[in-house]
C-alpha cells in the first residue's frame, strides 16, 4: 500500500501499538505526542492520512484539525474520541474530520476504517482523472473547479473546507433536487455519521457565509421548509 501516516496521540503505548499494526496494511508512520509537534511534522512531511486524538497537550486535536484544514491541501483525518463524548465527535466533524473512532477500539476496526479512507481518496482521484469537459461547473457568478477543488465567486476565490466543497459539489450536481439533512449526511459524510444531522446545518450556514452575497437571502443553497435544502443555481 505504501502509505505514510501521522499518528497524533499522547498515550505512548497506544501510539506505538497503532504504528505497529498499520505496518500490516503496508503503512509507515510518524508519531507526535502533542499538537505542536503534530503541526511541525505536518508542515515538513507529506502524509496520506492523519490519526488525531482530541485530548492533547500544547494544542488539542480540534485546533490541530482546524489548522490543517486551513492549509488547503486535502488529507483524510480520522479523530480518536472518548466513547462517551458526543460533543467531541460533533465538533470534530464540523471542523473537517473525515471519520472518528471511539476509544477503546479494536485494531481490526481501526485498520478497516483506515483502508476505507484510502479507498475514498482513490475513488475521488479516479473520478477527477475521468473528468474531461465537465471539470468545471458554472452557475451564475460561481465557478467550481472539480480537479483543483477550488470555488470562485465573481472571479474571487472562496476558501472552503474539504467537506464544504464536497457538499457544494453534491448540491451543484443535482440542481433543484430537494434533499433532507439525513440524505445529505449519508451522501457527503457517509453512513457512519447517522444521527448527526445538525452537522449538516452547521456546514450549510458556513457555506452560505462563504458563497452567498447575502447569507440571509441565499441564491444558491435554498431552504425548503419542513423538508431540507436544494440548490437554486442553474448550470451555465
Amino acid at each position: 500500500m505504501n502509505k505514510h501516516l501521522l499518528i497524533v496521540e499522547d498515550n505512548a503505548d497506544l501510539a506505538s501499538l497503532i504504528a505497529l499494526h498499520v505496518q500490516d496494511i503496508g503503512c509507515t508512520s510518524d508519531i507526535a505526542a502533542d499538537g505542536g509537534k503534530a503541526m511541525r511534522l505536518f508542515e515538513k512531511n507529506d502524509y496520506d492520512l492523519i490519526i488525531l486524538d482530541i485530548m492533547l497537550p500544547v494544542m488539542d486535536g480540534i485546533e490541530v484539525c482546524k489548522k490543517i484544514r486551513e492549509q488547503g491541501k486535502y488529507i483524510p483525518i480520522m479523530m480518536l474520541t472518548s466513547k462517551t463524548s458526543e460533543i467531541d465527535r460533533v465538533v470534530g466533524l464540523e471542523v473537517g474530520a473525515d471519520d472518528y473512532i471511539s476509544k477503546p477500539f479494536s485494531i481490526p476496526e481501526l485498520l478497516a476504517r483506515i483502508k476505507a479512507q484510502f479507498r475514498s481518496v482513490e475513488a475521488l482521484v479516479k473520478a477527477q482523472n475521468g473528468i474531461l469537459q465537465n471539470d468545471i461547473i458554472q452557475t451564475g457568478d460561481m465557478s467550481i473547479d472539480l480537479n483543483k477543488r477550488q470555488v470562485f465567486i465573481a472571479n474571487k476565490e472562496a476558501h472552503l473546507t474539504a467537506k464544504e466543497f464536497d457538499l457544494l459539489v453534491y448540491f451543484s450536481k443535482h440542481p433543484g433536487q430537494v434533499f433532507t439533512r439525513s440524505q445529505l449526511l449519508d451522501q457527503v459524510w457517509g453512513y457512519q455519521f447517522e444521527g448527526y444531522e445538525h452537522t449538516v446545518n452547521t456546514h450549510i450556514n458556513r457555506l452560505r457565509i462563504k458563497i452567498e452575497q447575502d447569507a440571509a437571502n441565499p441564491e444558491y443553497i435554498l431552504t425548503v421548509w419542513g423538508v431540507g435544502y436544494k440548490f437554486g443555481g442553474n448550470k451555465g
